[in-house]
């Protein structure tokens, strides 16, 4: 048999298959509307389970596997379809009620905004503040979650929050306080993080005895200071520990901070850029109280939680995969009180208003024990 007509042939079943594929995906409506009427949950494990074994005993043993694995994505684009189906009528819809909050294109990001930082004056949250808005009007607070109760009380509309780093990846903390406040994620930008070794003016780098800084920067920072043969000690901010270090009357400690700090508290730089890799950058996110979608949003944030059962979230992942959304970062936290359970937190590659966007929102929660979407929003470079 020529390789032509073997082409032609594979093209006769291809076509076949695609025909039988579409008629399989309209039924869903019929299933949907069939499912609404009894209150029949879409997922139906059982159904699931042996239809798949029927699947695999229908083939031969060397098909079996990648057999299940088609059916099993059939399986899954049938059940979004019929999420679909259910929710095209609800005007309170995650995808209607997510659409709902863009705002009108007069009204792109703020340039002028109260924002909440943590930290103090040349805090790199500080910086990406200044970077994201024009003219800020910023508020500090001890702590990540001060920022999170002063957005909450109205006291600033925005809050800017570092959430992972290139070098000491995620900054735990913050997601786990995105999970219990609930806001919205309305921009992101990445910056270039650039740490220095900063001491009081006539200082030397042979005088130092103990660094202090915040734990992400020691962590970015950790071959360097090991070679430095320092004592180390976590501050809440690196601009605190600038501040701690220009205070002391102390002339044998030093801080690791901005470039920024060195001027603002008059200290000088005896190491630059000691950060061990040259690639360190942290993502910054702005959160808001009210869901907030401006132009040109291309990323999507999204928590949630899953049964504790193998699969589960292979099943997420499988949905997202069927409508050709790219996932460019999945993080899991645990669940407090709940032992070896996680939430899971997902960052999509997908813009805002897309009918991929909108059908992966109303097509996934029966795949899901919880599910909350975050925003989404544009990252700045």
């Amino acid at each position: 048999m020529e390789l032509s007509d073997i082409r032609n042939r594979i093209d006769a079943i291809d076509a076949g298959i695609l025909d039988l594929f579409c008629e399989r995906m309209e039924l869903a409506q019929e299933v949907a509307k069939a499912k609404a009427q009894t209150g029949k949950a879409v997922f139906d494990p059982e159904r699931e389970r042996e239809k798949l074994s029927q699947v695999a005993r229908a083939v031969p043993a060397e098909f079996s596997g990648q057999a299940v694995s088609l059916f099993s994505l059939l399986m899954s684009m049938n059940k979004a379809a019929q999420q679909r189906a259910i929710h095209a009528a609800d005007a309170g819809s995650l995808s209607r009620t997510a659409f709902n909050a863009l705002q009108l294109i007069d009204k792109p990001f703020p340039a002028l905004a109260d924002v909440a930082c943590q930290g103090v004056e040349g805090a790199y949250s500080q910086i990406a503040a200044c970077r994201l808005f024009k003219i800020p009007t910023i508020t500090f607070h001890p702590t990540f979650e001060g920022v999170f109760r002063s957005v909450r009380d109205g006291s600033s509309t925005y809050g800017v929050l570092p959430i992972e780093n290139s070098t000491a990846g995620s900054v735990n903390a913050v997601y786990d306080l995105i999970a219990k406040y609930r806001f919205s994620i309305v921009r992101s930008i990445r910056l270039k993080i650039d740490h220095n070794l900063l001491a009081k003016p006539g200082v030397s780098k042979a005088d130092i005895s103990e660094v202090y800084s915040h734990e992400q920067a020691i962590a970015q920072c950790s071959e360097y200071l090991e070679r430095l043969g320092v004592t180390v000690h976590a501050c809440e901010n690196t601009a605190q520990a600038a501040a701690f270090v220009a205070e002391s009357p102390r002339r044998d400690i030093a801080a690791l901070s901005s470039r920024d700090c060195a001027a603002l508290y008059g200290l000088t730089a005896i190491d630059e850029d000691v950060q061990d890799s040259d690639n360190n950058y942290t993502r910054f996110v702005v959160i808001s109280a009210t869901p907030q979608v401006f132009p040109g949003a291309t990323r999507t944030s999204l928590m949630l939680t899953v049964s504790h059962e193998p699969g589960s979230l292979y099943r997420v992942l499988e949905r997202i995969y069927a409508l050709d959304i790219n996932l460019v970062k999945l993080e899991s936290r645990p669940i407090p009180g709940r032992d070896f359970e996680f939430m899971f937190y997902f960052d999509l590659d997908c813009p805002f208003g897309s009918a991929a966007l909108g059908n992966l929102l109303d097509g996934i929660s029966d795949v899901c024990e919880m599910f909350a979407y975050l925003g989404s929003y544009q990252e700045l470079i």
